[in-house]
């Protein structure tokens, strides 16, 4: 019987061990069910400060002592940490990289009182990424692939290429690196280049205007890209809007990259098994949803009105996400006849709008400006429609939420959410949501007054939920495509 291919995957962030986003829910979900694919995966993250605070559960205990990791003209001393990631049925082995220094911090990125990036983020990135190296070889566990994520990752298949291409240990092992956005480049000072220890003809293929590019490193140094969606992939060749300054680079790599949509945990994200919402319900059910919109009106402290559709928005309060077309359209909104959530963090400027806004129309539009896992479960299961009108959307996870949970999504069409929502056409009764192209709020409230035409003919509204839910967006789709690429690279 064959060895099944063994993969290391090296992520910023895992749930439920740090957060601060999507990467983090795609690292744990994605490793568990290539594990239950039957591929031998293990992953490895820093060890924060802010793990102390995870559940008892996650208790780890020390594998390696007093590692060394050189960065630039100081020796870092390095403690590797095992403990386990469960799924339903499985555990997934966990490294964390530990070193208090660098890492026993309470943000994970971000100072938490200056809300400022730590000044030394390239050292504690570098420490991580040859830190992995190695601490493989001490353990002596050589995987056949090693799977990077964005930008703090991104020197490791540099190092690999370089200055580990003639040790023995690494003769056999590719990499994969994975864009989860663009946007974020890890860039730092010329001075930073010296502290990586490349060889100097290293430099300029990691330089970007001036700049060392973290996020260049992965891209020109991996064996196989890929992004986190085909559009996305093919979105990032193009213009400076996608591609953040580094399309040509992405464009000179095309044959080596490849667009895998993400999937979404199903038994988190799963209306009829949903422990977390007011009243469960399935595509046979779907009359009992509107217990769950009942409850998170009376939440949010807004009226039920049977014939109103409620809006919602789950996200990251930021220009990406939109919430420029929404400050020029919530005027316009407010005049329809429709009720309007919104959950999440971000940009101060947009929590003043939107607290504004909820002031002046307090029986139409309500705000929670915190991050709330459950109240984003009871929005999922209780609105109508869910608005995402991104300038850019690598992926996307709530449009698939959404409509795992009848809830019809509102999108831009962009990256994933172009990719994932079929364009709803009432007199057929098919699609399973409503896009616009332009980014103009013009175009936002226009598809914004299709779907409230179309959810006033109730039978046509309970067509279009029933084909979003049918929809199968699980993550075994995806996981079984970065097999077959694994296996592509292997020649397996």
């Amino acid at each position: 019987m064959a060895k099944p291919i063994q993969v290391l995957f090296v992520s910023s962030e895992v749930e439920p061990f740090a957060k601060t986003g999507g990467l983090a829910d795609v690292s744990a979900a994605l490793v568990l069910t290539i594990y239950n694919l039957g591929l031998e995966v293990r992953i490895m993250l820093p060890r924060y400060g802010s793990i102390k605070n995870t559940p008892s559960r996650l208790h780890d205990m020390i594998r390696l002592q007093g590692m060394e990791v050189p960065v630039g003209d100081k020796i870092y001393k390095a403690n590797v940490k095992s403990s386990f990631m469960f799924g339903t049925f499985t555990k997934v082995q966990v490294y964390l990289l530990d070193n208090a220094e660098l890492f026993g911090r309470p943000g994970l990125y971000i100072n938490p009182d200056t809300k400022r990036p730590y000044p030394d983020n390239d050292v504690r990135f570098i420490f991580f990424c040859r830190g992995v190296l190695e601490m493989l070889k001490k353990m002596g566990w050589q995987p056949d692939i090693i799977h990077c994520n964005d930008w703090h990752t991104g020197l490791l298949p540099a190092y690999l290429k370089t200055l580990y291409k003639n040790d023995k240990f690494y003769k056999k092992t590719k990499s994969v690196f994975t864009i989860h956005n663009m946007a974020y480049q890890g860039e730092f000072p010329r001075s930073t280049f010296a502290k990586t220890l490349l060889p100097p003809e290293t430099e300029p293929l990691i330089m970007h205007h001036d700049k060392v590019n973290f996020l260049k490193a992965g891209l020109m140094y991996a064996d196989v890209l890929t992004a986190v969606s085909e559009k996305y992939a093919e979105e990032i060749q193009t213009t400076e809007d996608y591609g953040c300054g580094l399309q040509e680079v992405v464009k000179k790599r095309s044959r080596h990259l490849h667009g895998i949509i993400n999937g979404i945990d199903v038994e988190k994200w799963n209306p009829a098994t949903d422990e977390l919402i007011p009243q469960k319900y399935d595509i046979k059910t779907l009359d009992e949803k509107v217990e769950n919109k009942i409850a998170l009106l009376q939440k949010m402290k807004l009226p039920y009105k049977p014939k109103t559709p409620l809006i919602s928005i789950v996200s990251r309060l930021a220009d990406q996400k939109g919430f420029d077309l929404i400050g020029e359209a919530l005027d316009k909104m407010m005049k329809m006849d429709i009720q309007f959530v919104v959950l999440g963090t971000g940009e101060k400027k947009y929590h003043q709008l939107l607290e504004k806004a909820a002031k002046k129309y307090p029986t139409k539009m309500a705000v929670a400006l915190r991050f709330d896992e459950v109240l984003a479960h009871w929005i999922e299961a209780g609105s109508d429609m869910f608005l995402m009108p991104s300038r850019y959307e690598p992926c996307g996870l709530n449009q698939l939420y959404s409509m795992k949970y009848g809830t019809i999504p509102i999108v831009r069409a962009t990256g994933g959410l172009d990719e994932t929502v079929e364009q709803v056409h009432a007199s057929k009764g098919t699609g399973t949501g409503f896009k616009f192209g332009p980014y103009t709020s013009a175009a936002m409230l226009e598809a914004i007054r299709k779907a409230v035409d179309v959810f006033a003919d109730q039978e046509t509204w309970r067509k279009i939920q029933r084909n979003a839910m049918l929809k199968d967006y699980s993550w075994e789709v995806s996981a079984k495509k970065y097999i077959k690429l694994y296996q592509k690279l292997l020649h397996v």
